[in-house]
């Protein structure tokens, strides 16, 4: 007699792992099918040097903040330096008030005012006195003195206060500048680790040939330069061509975009600042159809400064990764003015 049994069910556990498994296969099927190629090899350097020229900005940005804040703490402590000799004045002028009140004293007794200027509320002195005129003229002198010093020390403190909290916001503003620098860098140095060695030393050969050879490819012609000095300057900076980007370099050895210019300018015997953003007002600003080789030339919100050579040229040194070279000025960013130093 065939038997009838029911075939035996799989177990409620055995069904739940089954199933996770194959939705588990499911989702990974899923995600190689849309997961994110790997970016090229040409996709890869034009990240990095879109990143690179970022960094250059912000690197812009965080010497901005550091020439600022130097110079606030100069500032600071030249105030401080004046409160406390202010303070030491008028320390001097009420000894002397109080030796006299001593005088007085012995010679029978002590002038009612002066009593009142050694209360303990001296600063409200000379609006409170109602016995000015039994002082000698000396003593009125000596009192007026008093109270001019103690209003100008009165400033110098607010002063010195204020630029101290100028600079605690300034080194906040340098610690978010530095961060931003650095996550820039480092995110161009990532993409650059997923590349093989020999592809990064082919790259960095790459650039560095063509920032080399960039004067070579580039007509200049032959334009009347801004002035003497702005003559001397592009000259000077014409013979760092291939030196690499460096993050505060202010050469020889290595420059940023900044720290070219001021360099060659150095070299014509033109002082001028450090960054950008100072360096716009080292001279009279002009137009893009009046740059004249020598003029400083700025783009992207004056992030970026670079020397005209001629013919829609600029002489810079682009960003980290990169050396000092000669480019259009059509293919570097948004075109913001020149600036012709004096």
């Amino acid at each position: 007699m065939a038997s009838h049994r029911r075939p035996k069910q799989p177990s409620r556990a055995r069904v739940t792992v089954l199933t996770a498994t194959a939705a588990a296969a499911v989702a990974l099927t899923s995600q190689a099918a849309h997961a994110d190629p790997k970016p090229s090899k040409g996709e890869v350097k034009t990240e990095v040097e879109k990143l690179s020229h970022e960094a250059g900005e912000a690197n812009e940005r965080y010497y901005g903040a550091k020439e600022k804040q130097e110079k606030l703490q100069k500032e600071v402590s030249a105030l401080q330096d004046k409160v406390a000799r202010g303070q030491q004045e008028i320390n001097t002028l009420r000894n002397g008030l109080g030796s006299l009140a001593a005088a007085q004293y012995r010679s029978g007794g002590i002038d009612p005012s002066v009593q009142l200027f050694l209360s303990s509320n001296p600063d409200t002195f000379l609006d409170e006195a109602s016995a000015l005129d039994q002082l000698t003229a000396k003593q009125t002198e000596t009192l007026g003195k008093i109270q001019e010093k103690q209003r100008v020390l009165a400033q110098q403190r607010k002063e010195a206060q204020d630029k101290l909290g100028d600079l605690a916001d300034v080194r906040k503003t340098l610690g978010e500048k530095k961060k931003e620098l650095q996550t820039k860098l480092g995110k161009a140095q990532r993409l650059l680790n997923s590349m093989t060695a020999a592809e990064r030393t082919k790259m960095r050969e790459d650039q560095q040939r063509a920032s080399r050879s960039a004067g070579d490819r580039v007509e200049l012609g032959n334009e009347a330069p801004a002035s003497a000095r702005g003559a001397a300057a592009l000259n000077a900076a014409k013979t760092q061509v291939g030196k690499p980007y460096g993050r505060g370099g202010t050469g020889p050895g290595s420059f940023d975009c900044s720290g070219l210019t001021q360099w060659a300018y150095g070299q014509a015997n033109v002082q001028i600042s450090r960054v950008t953003y100072t360096q716009i007002n080292d001279g009279v600003r002009i137009g893009r159809s009046a740059l004249k080789p020598g003029d400083l030339v700025f783009f992207n919100n004056t992030s970026h400064v670079g020397l005209y050579a001629g013919n829609n040229t600029l002489l810079h040194a682009p960003y980290p990764g990169t050396f000092v070279r000669f480019e259009s000025m059509d293919t570097i960013g948004s075109f913001q003015f020149g600036v012709r130093v004096g």
